[in-house]
């Protein structure tokens, strides 16, 4: 009996905040929080999906470890990655998902100004994965990626390298988001913060489109083409204060759950 509740209890690694820069740690506490937020937000999908996070002033890559479940994950179970796969560091010893590693890496090493990717596999994400229009501007929460937003045909599970030629190429020189089609979604952002919270417009906008086209089918109106565009770019504006305001909220909600996410 005692075996079995050991197995049971969460995987957990040794701190590695003392043998990681300032930075590279900031960027750990990050990531975790945005792992354990979408556990939270119930963007999981069983131990799949993966987030990732470039190490400042490096070509090494943050990513999950294969086996954790998003709410397990803490700034020091986190794996280090370099631009080719290679595990640098890996706290607990279960390695990667190599999917995640074909997509990410494709995407931190097309677009270096990335520092982060997220990818989830959410129902409504697919399910508007799979509508041959696409994701519809008829929400506000759908303005946020309207300009920006691209697609990518599914090709089968994400294990051939040649596909990120392809990938790279739909994604294109400036969108940070896209609707993987019959698949998921995937947003990115200059910081863990930016590419969270577009998923999280991407995500809502999403569920409002599948729940109005539950509920009204052809009934549902669209925003027209000169208001989404003003839309997105109230809702983009650098200055917006909103910009700076929300990840700090976030983390506070974290740290009142009691979640060990600075682990």
């Amino acid at each position: 009996m005692a075996d079995t509740a050991t197995k049971l209890k969460s995987v957990e690694a040794p701190s590695v905040r003392q043998r990681v820069s300032q930075e590279e740690w900031q960027v750990r506490v990050d990531l975790a929080a945005a792992y354990q937020l979408a556990a939270l937000f119930r963007w999981t999908d069983l131990i799949y999906t993966h987030f990732s996070a470039r190490v400042p002033g490096t070509q090494h890559i943050l990513i999950n470890p294969y086996g954790l479940m998003f709410d397990e994950i803490t700034a020091s179970t986190l794996v280090k990655i370099d631009e080719d796969g290679n595990v640098v560091d890996d706290p607990t010893g279960l390695g990667i998902n190599y999917a995640g590693f074909v997509i990410h890496g494709c995407v931190h090493q097309a677009r270096r100004e990335t520092n982060c990717v997220i990818h989830t596999h959410t129902r409504a994400g697919v399910a508007v994965s799979a509508q041959k229009r696409g994701l519809l501007p008829i929400s506000q929460h759908s303005l946020r990626v309207y300009a920006m937003l691209t697609y990518h045909d599914y090709e089968g599970v994400a294990l051939d390298l040649d596909e990120r030629e392809r990938l790279a190429r739909d994604l294109g020189a400036t969108s940070k988001a896209m609707i993987m089609r019959n698949h998921g979604l995937l947003t990115l952002g200059e910081s863990v913060s930016e590419a969270f919270e577009l998923m999280y417009y991407l995500d809502c906008a999403c569920q409002i489109q599948i729940d109005a086209l539950a509920g009204g089918g052809v009934d549902v109106g669209l925003v027209s083409q000169q208001a989404a565009w003003k839309g997105f770019e109230q809702l983009n504006r650098p200055e917006r204060a909103e910009a700076h305001k929300t990840w700090p909220a976030l983390l506070r909600m974290l740290d009142r759950k009691g979640i060990p996410y600075r682990d």
